[in-house]
């Protein structure tokens, strides 16, 4: 398990040093707080600008300003002067693979929020991250049946009351490997096999570890071995 730094708690790190192992950190946002849109780029501005609650728009400008002011520390760069790209999909070639640093920058990344978190990830290789609120036990017995067999079995296992923990342990290692490899949910859920469990099973070439992100939360990261 790993305990992220918080964005705003700790101070922002130096620039990266390759072979330093994977960088987490978490960001709690705040109902009501405000963050400088101008750190953003034109399609992200562009992006906050459709969201119809305010609410949700505080959270995506707050998650992707916090990963531009860490891009921006990582790289020595103003934030606003970070410039991101897609990569190519693994499975299509069309250009909304795996987010990256434009210009071939050695630092690999990944973003995801889930209600007040934002979780973000650094790594010298492809990385996915994930962090989900745990769903109650009727979704968990409905979306379930969408995992890979053995993990579906895993959770028939459990007593109920503690389904929604595992599930949510399984499905942030599942979204961070399938993140982390560029596929996203292009997969499906049944393909790959991570686990229910205290440890996860990481698929070949990939480390998965679980992160702490506090009460009635689950997050992972999935980092590409060297």
């Amino acid at each position: 398990m790993i305990r992220p730094r918080e964005l705003g708690r700790d101070p922002l790190p130096g620039p990266w040093r390759p072979g330093g192992g994977p960088a987490v950190w978490l960001l709690r946002i705040a109902d009501g707080s405000s963050w400088p849109v101008d750190e953003l780029d034109e399609e992200e501005r562009a992006r906050a600008a459709g969201f119809l609650r305010p609410l949700h728009r505080e959270r995506f400008v707050a998650s992707h300003v916090g990963l531009r002011r860490l891009l921006g520390a990582y790289l020595d760069l103003p934030p606003e002067r970070v410039a991101l790209t897609r990569e190519p999909c693994p499975g299509c070639g069309g250009p909304h693979g795996r987010p990256a640093v434009a210009g071939g920058a050695p630092l690999h990344f990944n973003l995801s929020h889930a209600g007040e978190l934002a979780l973000f990830a650094f790594a010298d290789t492809p990385v996915g991250a994930d962090v989900e609120e745990e769903q109650s036990a009727a979704v968990v017995a409905d979306v379930s049946r969408m995992l890979h067999p053995a993990e579906t079995a895993e959770l028939d296992a459990l007593p109920e009351a503690e389904r929604p923990a595992a599930f949510a342990r399984c499905w942030t290692r599942k979204e961070a490997y399938l993140k982390g490899t560029g596929t996203g949910l292009a997969e499906s859920p049944a393909v790959t096999y991570v686990g229910t469990g205290a440890a996860a099973s990481a698929p070949p070439g990939w480390t998965l570890t679980d992160v702490e992100a506090g009460p009635g939360h689950a997050a992972a990261i999935a980092v590409a071995r060297g």
